[in-house]
This record gives structure tokens, sequence and C-alpha cells, in this order.
């Protein structure tokens, strides 16, 4: 009869098919999870925006994703490039998560594998992994796997690469040995609350995305950015990393990923706000092929770049 492998077992596996880190936690009931009291608390302010996913109850209940999970595998990929920007008023800036090929494929594939293996090991064995592909609060399960902890910006640091890194996970009905939580490092530090030219952070650890210019970028389908945000773009056309730009923890500890996929596509360093503004349908689809920014319409992305151009605010340098 085929044996369960051993928690140690399934971390050398995910290290050898390339994730940079991996911890354990067990899935605990909907009771136990102190997080559940702030989500909902976020929601009933209408912090979501638009973004009406984050309402689905499943966020709130893991069992209700896989009622049979006993344990989470939370599992992450470092993706920092050195590449720096260029710092004008005619350049449009693009989030570094952006720059290279779509990272959902990336983690996919890392993620199957790790699965497949699993479910190879014993018959009994289920496994579902998700990659931004389910109703999970990837980093609070991440920060009680012992990745890292959430940060006054809401994203998850880790103490080896920053917050550069991107989060999947694997539900499975195994009963494995948990890493201890791990605790916050942010310290009295605020330098991300300070930097956010829309003040998108409201409290630490509470960011309100109505706010956010990465929301805006990204998410917000309307034909215009409300001016408040549109004033204070600050040449940002595709997300936002401001807050992660002057992370002490970013500026100190990261280091360039080995996945070479994430490497830059040349024109995503340094385009102009003046072409982004006038891309054509066609000229978009060719550009943006197997990338993440494929969920910026081309609308958008003109709609972005537009609302830069009409203002006057100067950009901020960039570390």
């Amino acid at each position: 009869m085929n044996s369960h492998p051993t928690t140690e077992q399934i971390k050398q596996k995910a290290l050898e098919i390339g994730f940079h880190k991996i911890g354990i936690t067990l899935a605990t009931s909907p009771s136990q999870n102190l997080e559940i009291n702030r989500l909902q608390n976020w929601l009933k302010k209408g912090y979501q925006a638009d973004m009406n996913w984050m309402e689905n109850p499943k966020r709130q209940d893991i069992h209700q994703l896989m009622p049979e999970v006993e344990s989470v595998i939370c599992l992450a990929l470092n993706y920092y490039t050195p590449h720096q920007r260029i710092v004008d008023s005619q350049t449009a800036k693009i989030s570094r998560y952006g720059w290279g090929r779509d990272y959902h494929k990336i983690l996919h594939k890392k993620l199957k594998k790790l699965a497949t293996w699993l479910q190879e090991q014993n018959p009994e064995i289920q496994a579902r992994y998700y990659a931004d592909t389910g109703p999970i609060q990837d980093k609070i399960w991440a920060q009680k796997a012992g990745l890292g902890w959430i940060s006054k910006n809401s994203n998850l640091i880790t103490r080896e690469y920053g917050s550069w890194v991107f989060l999947g996970e694997i539900l499975t009905n195994l009963k494995l040995t948990p890493d201890q939580p791990h605790t916050a490092h942010c310290g009295t530090c605020t330098r991300c609350i300070e930097a956010c030219p829309t003040n998108a952070i409201v409290e630490p650890f509470v960011v309100n995305a109505s706010q956010c210019i990465a929301y805006h970028t990204i998410e917000n389908r309307t034909e215009k950015i409300p001016e408040q945000i549109a004033s204070k773009m600050q040449g940002w056309v595709a997300g936002c990393d401001i807050c992660q730009d002057v992370c002490p923890w970013n500026i100190r500890f990261s280091q360039p990923t080995d996945i070479k996929e994430f490497a830059p596509y040349p024109e995503n360093i340094a385009p102009t706000l003046a072409e982004l503004a006038e891309i054509s349908d066609q000229e978009w689809s060719k550009r943006f092929t197997a990338s993440a920014l494929r969920r910026i319409k081309p609308q958008m992305l003109r709609r972005n770049a537009k609302a830069n151009i009409k203002t006057s605010t100067p950009n901020s340098p960039s570390p």
C-alpha cells in the first residue's frame, strides 16, 4: 500500500520544482480565524470598491472550497529583477509584477506539478491548487504558514525577498506538520503610508481600493478615472509600486529572481505616455501577449496614459 509523503518530502519536492519558499499551516475553521472579522469590517466600509468577488463567502471559509481540507501548503516565487525605471514626465510606469510573462502561467505550471506529484504518492490524497484563481485570503494563509508577514500596505513581506513575491496555495486532505506563523517586523515604520500620493492606506494594514492607483489602473472599468486620483498618478498606467519601492525591506533584501520568464519584455520598462495614449488594439494585443497586463484592456491603457498626460504633477523619484 502506498504511504503518504512526509512534510519534509513535500517541502523538498517544492524546492526541486523551483518554488523559492514553502510553508504549511492547518486549515482552521472560520471561528478560529480572527482575520474574518477584519475582512468583514473592510467590506462593510466599502473598501473593496467594485471588486465584488471579495465578498464571496467562500473567502471566509476555506472548507467551502474543499470540505476535506486539512492542510494548506503555501508557496512563493520571487519575481524581482534589478531593472530600474526612467523617471521623467514623459515615461509611463508599469508595475514590476507585469513586466514579464504572466505570473499565473508560471505559478500554475509549478503548482500543478506539485499537486500531481502529491496525488501520485497515494490515491487517497486530494490536492487542489490556486494562484489568484479562487476566493482565498492568500496573504493570511501565507503568514500563518510562516512565509512572511502582512505589512502596513497590506502586502506580504518575506525576509529573503521583501514583498516582490507571487503567492499560491495547494489545499490537501493530508494532515501535515504546520510551520510557526510569521511575526510582524514593520515596527514603527510608516514609509509606505507616507509615500502613497492618494492616501489609499487609510490606517496601518488597511487599504481603501477606491483611493488606490493600482486599483484604478487595473480594475476600474469606468470611462474616466476620478480627478482626485488622476491628478496624483505620477506616471503610473499599470499598477503602482510606490509603497513597495519605499519599503526598507525591499530596498535592503530584494534579490534578482532565477526565473527567466519574469525578465521584463523590453517595451515594458520605459514606454512613453504618448505612445500608450494612442496604442491600437492590435498593437496592445501584440505587445502584451502572455502578459498579466492583458487584464488592462486597450481602452483602459489609453485612458490611464491620457489621465497622466493631462496632469502636471511631477513624477516622484523611484529607488
